[in-house]
């Protein structure tokens, strides 16, 4: 299994000192499923401070994006959501509680 990292939008600056167009937050998607169809997801935002030359809004591409909002996330969080999606695929896989009626 993979997680599966996906950028649903992108908030920006239309115009932030004489630069435009400037990411500001990331709202992202992590997801991954198992063979067997078991599946779990995150989804977040994250604001982002871009420093240095900006990129121009038309050439960033999703990994641009993924890899800014994993950086502003940091290290331990990425491993953190990662591991809960792993543990919600591994809970429908080895269920230990269940609903329902007898009748």
């Amino acid at each position: 299994m993979a997680i599966t990292w996906k950028i649903n939008t992108l908030d920006r600056d239309l115009t932030q000192g004489s630069n435009d167009n400037i990411v500001t937050t990331i709202h992202w998607t992590a997801s991954d499923a198992d063979a067997d169809g078991n599946n779990g997801s995150s989804y977040g935002s994250v604001g982002v401070t871009l420093v240095g030359t900006p990129k121009a809004y038309a050439d960033i591409t999703e990994a641009d994006a993924i890899g800014w909002a994993k950086d502003a996330l940091g290290d331990e969080q990425v491993t953190a959501i990662e591991e809960s999606i792993a543990s919600m695929i591994d809970a429908q896989a080895n269920p230990t509680t269940a609903t329902g009626v007898s009748w």
